[in-house]
C-alpha cells in the first residue's frame, strides 16, 4: 500500500502544474459487472458523478448499462445504453439530456507485470437541441501490479490509460472532428477478487481548453 500511495502522490506532482484549468473537478465513479455462473453473458452497470469542482457543482450525471458477450478469455463485445444529462458551470444550470447507444469490443494483453486492454467503442448521440452524431472512441489501458505478479486480490498497482475520442462527421454542432482527449494516471489496490478502488488524475484536452480531474472509482464485479 506504501507503494501506491507514494507513486499516486508523485503522479500528482508531476502533472498538476501542467493542467491548463484554474479549478480542478472531480468524478466520482461505479464501475459494476453482473455475470451469472457458467454464462458467457453478463451485466455491465456504471454510474459516474462528475463536478466542475471538488463537489456540489455538478458538470454530468452519467448513467450506462450494457449486455457483455464474453468470445473468449481475452476478448468481449457490448452493446448497450447510456444516459447522460450535462449542465454548465455555477447557476443556472441551463441542462442538457443525451440518450446514447453504444458497441463496444475489449481485447485483453499481458506481458511479464503489464497488463494491456484496448477499448474499441462507436457510439449514436441523441443530444437535446442538437444534430443527431456519431462518435468513435479508442481506449489503451495499462495496469501494472506492484506486489503480485498478477492482479489478484491484496494487490496494489498503478493505472494508466490514454483515449482518444473522434466525432463520426461534422455538423452545425459539431464543427471538429477532432472530439477529446484523456490521460489518466493513477493507483489503486485490489481488496478482494472482485472488488477494488481506485484514485488517479485525468487531463481532458479539447480543440482549445484542458481540464483537470480528480478520480475515485470502485470496481466490483458480482455473481450468482
Amino acid at each position: 500500500m506504501k507503494k501506491t500511495f507514494f507513486a499516486l502522490s508523485a503522479l500528482f506532482l508531476a502533472f498538476s502544474a501542467n493542467s491548463q484549468s484554474d479549478k480542478t473537478g472531480a468524478w466520482y465513479i461505479y464501475f459494476g459487472n453482473i455475470k451469472p455462473k457458467d454464462s458467457k453473458f453478463s451485466l455491465d452497470v456504471e454510474a459516474q458523478y462528475r463536478n466542475h469542482d471538488l463537489g456540489g457543482d455538478m458538470q454530468q450525471l452519467l448513467l450506462r448499462s450494457g449486455v457483455k458477450y464474453q468470445f473468449l478469455d481475452n476478448l468481449n463485445a457490448t452493446a448497450g445504453y447510456a444516459f447522460v444529462q450535462s449542465e454548465v458551470e455555477e447557476t443556472p444550470d441551463n441542462p442538457v439530456r443525451e440518450n446514447r447507444i453504444y458497441e463496444e469490443a475489449v481485447l485483453s494483453q499481458s506481458a511479464w507485470r503489464l497488463f494491456f486492454r484496448h477499448r474499441f467503442r462507436y457510439e449514436q448521440r441523441f443530444v437535446e437541441g442538437r444534430d443527431f452524431n456519431t462518435r468513435y472512441r479508442y481506449c489503451l489501458f495499462l495496469d501494472i501490479p506492484l506486489n503480485n505478479p498478477t492482479l489478484a486480490k491484496k494487490t496494489a498497482y498503478i493505472a494508466l490509460y490514454n483515449e482518444i475520442f473522434i466525432n463520426g462527421k461534422k455538423t452545425d454542432d459539431t464543427q471538429n472532428v477532432f472530439d477529446r482527449d484523456r490521460i489518466y494516471l493513477g493507483a489503486g489496490y485490489k481488496i478482494t477478487d472482485n472488488f477494488a478502488v481506485q484514485l488517479g488524475w485525468m487531463n481532458q484536452m479539447l480543440e482549445n481548453d484542458s481540464k483537470a480531474q480528480i478520480m475515485l472509482s470502485l470496481h466490483h464485479k458480482l455473481g450468482f
